[in-house]
C-alpha cells in the first residue's frame, strides 16, 4: 500500500488480544513506522520499580503515569507519514486514524500472556484462572483511570472503525483483515 498518502492506524484492545504482535506485523507488511505505548508504559513501570499492574493501579490516583505517554501520542498525531500506533487511547489522541479494536476470549488472552516471554515474568500467576483474574483487574483499573482522566471507556467498541475478535485467528489473518478494511475505506 505504498500509494496511500499519510495513513495512521491506531490499534487498541483488550490485554492479550494480539495488539503488539499484529501492530508489528502490520507495520512490516505496510512498511509503516511502529509505536507501542504499552511497551513504553512497561518500561516506565520497571523504571519506577513496579509491575505494569502496580503502575496502572498507582495511576488511578496519580495522573503523571499517563501524562508523558499522552504527550508522546499527541506528537505522533502531528507527524507526517504512515504509522501504526498500538495504544489503549490512540483512537482519542489520533482522531483522524483508522481505529482498530482487537478483542479475545479471556482464557485465550490469558494463555497468550502466559506464553509471551516478555510478559510472563510480569504476571505473578501460574494458572490460566489467575491470569484471567489479573486481566479482569487490569481492565477495571484501566476503565477507572481513563474514565477519571479522559471520561472515556477504551473498551467501548462503538468508538472504533473496525472490531476484530482475535480468539480463533492467527496474527497474519488479522493483519490481512486490517489491510482489506483500509483498502475499502480509501
Amino acid at each position: 500500500m505504498p500509494d496511500v498518502p499519510c495513513m495512521i492506524i491506531t490499534i487498541s484492545g483488550t490485554p492479550g488480544s494480539g495488539k503488539s504482535t499484529v501492530g508489528e506485523l502490520l507495520s512490516k507488511k505496510l512498511k509503516f513506522e511502529f509505536y507501542d505505548v504499552g511497551k513504553i508504559r512497561r518500561s516506565l513501570a520497571v523504571q519506577n520499580g513496579m509491575t505494569l499492574d502496580e503502575y496502572n493501579k498507582f495511576g488511578e490516583t496519580d495522573a503523571s503515569t499517563d501524562l508523558e505517554v499522552d504527550d508522546y501520542q499527541r506528537n505522533l498525531a502531528k507527524k507526517e507519514g504512515n504509522l501504526i500506533l498500538v495504544s489503549r487511547l490512540g483512537f482519542n489522541f489520533v482522531p483522524k486514524s483508522v481505529k482498530v479494536f482487537l478483542k479475545a476470549d479471556l482464557k485465550e488472552s490469558a494463555r497468550r500472556i502466559m506464553n509471551d516471554p516478555a510478559r510472563a515474568k510480569e504476571e505473578k500467576a501460574l494458572k490460566v484462572e489467575d491470569v484471567v483474574n489479573q486481566i479482569e483487574a487490569r481492565n477495571s483499573s484501566d476503565r477507572k483511570r481513563y474514565k477519571k482522566y479522559y471520561n472515556l471507556d477504551p473498551y467501548d467498541t462503538s468508538q472504533y472503525d473496525l472490531v476484530i475478535d482475535t480468539s480463533k485467528k492467527n496474527p497474519q489473518e488479522i493483519v490481512n483483515d486490517i489491510i482489506a478494511f483500509t483498502k475499502k475505506k480509501r
